[in-house]
């Protein structure tokens, strides 16, 4: 019996000294840790942080748009054109007074008129017309190859009056793919089709789908466009209008989040809507904090400095309603993130929620 008294006493020992041991390393959540009030410092990791309390005078400026000298002349090279015959069209020619020649157009194939369901432009770019052969088409609007047809057409017909319009258009083309609800190929008619129009006709953006995130190529260049960007600048994606052979890629939200972290009442990514999010808007979209357990004096926001070598740590307590204000005018980016500390009173609950398993431990041993 003295042994086995002992032999518990033991074992009662070295989990009491255990647990004290490691109440120092037990995981009681993420925490802040140590950082100075404001300025500079390097991490145990070596990377360098600037620290800033947040106030009217650090509050960050407002990111303006700047648009890329690409951009500003794709803007200004993709007006409004006149569409030219492709190759691939369908022309509808009749010749009125000489039915026999070039009879109207019929949706039927049952005819011996080999030309009753239109004259295709060839990958030459000529159409083959009776009594004249071959002519060119591509490359000219409808009014020009009309007046060149009614020219050659003189020499054999008393009175020429062709009539020709694209029936078929199969030559233009413009890509669409990413995140709209009907990717594929589509087809540029006489119409002008703008960056709007086009990603109207794909359906529009998809649920998920990043209007502020587009990407444009053409002849092998790469363009990045917003719409919400667009506006702020004065333009719009009407004024950009597609040519044949551009591809569309509409980004998906999963590259432009805010990433929460902490005691919120929902721990999950954030949305940056078209328009842009503020502080106080992820909070809101996060749930708030968390009432039991967060330490709403500090709540801090990391993000990256493109610029400099440093991650910049900004901080406000929001424990003062005159923080709100300053919160919604502070904007996010992407990748920003937003941490909550736990209060003192949660981190020694999380403790002791971890000793409870082991002195139920104890207690079970002491009943052998």
């Amino acid at each position: 019996m003295h042994y086995q008294s002992s032999k518990l006493l033991s074992i009662s020992c070295l989990l009491i000294a255990s647990m004290v041991s490691g109440c120092t390393s037990i995981n009681s959540g993420l925490q802040s840790g140590d950082l100075p009030p404001s300025g500079a410092f390097v991490a145990e990791s070596g990377l360098q942080f600037n620290i800033q309390p947040l106030s009217l005078a650090t509050l960050p400026p407002k990111q303006a748009v700047v648009p890329s000298n690409d951009l500003v002349q794709l803007i200004k090279n993709s007006g409004q054109v006149e569409y030219r015959i492709s190759k691939g069209d369908i022309l509808g020619i009749t010749l009125v007074g000489y039915p026999e020649i070039a009879p109207p157009l019929t949706n039927s194939s049952n005819t011996a008129n080999p030309y009753a369901l239109g004259f295709p432009v060839d990958q030459q770019g000529f159409v083959q017309f009776p009594l004249i052969g071959r002519i060119q088409a591509s490359g000219l609007s409808v009014p020009q190859f009309t007046a060149n047809l009614q020219s050659q057409l003189q020499r054999y017909l008393k009175y020429s009056d062709p009539q020709v319009k694209i029936v078929n258009y199969r030559g233009n083309k413009f890509f669409i793919d990413g995140e709209v609800k009907q990717p594929g190929e589509f087809a540029i008619a006489d119409v002008p089709v703008s960056l709007y129009g086009g990603i109207s006709m794909a359906g529009g953006a998809s649920q998920i789908g990043d209007s502020n995130n587009i990407v444009l190529n053409r002849q092998g260049k790469s363009y990045n466009i917003g719409l919400q960007s667009l506006r702020e600048m004065g333009s719009s994606a009407n004024q950009i209008y597609l040519r044949d052979g551009d591809s569309i890629h509409v980004n998906s939200q999963e590259q432009n989040k805010i990433y929460v972290l902490g005691e919120f009442g929902q721990v999950e990514p954030v949305s940056i809507l078209e328009q842009g999010i503020s502080l106080a808007q992820v909070l809101g979209e996060s749930k708030g904090l968390n009432a039991a357990t967060a330490n709403a004096a500090k709540i801090y926001v990391v993000r990256d400095n493109v610029n400099t070598a440093a991650t910049d740590i900004y901080y406000v307590d929001m424990q003062t309603i005159t923080s709100f204000a300053l919160a919604n005018r502070f904007e996010m980016h992407a990748n920003d993130i937003v941490y909550v500390d736990p209060t003192g009173l949660a981190r020694w609950n999380r403790v002791i929620s971890s000793i409870v398993p082991s002195t139920s431990a104890i207690r079970s041993l002491s009943g052998l």
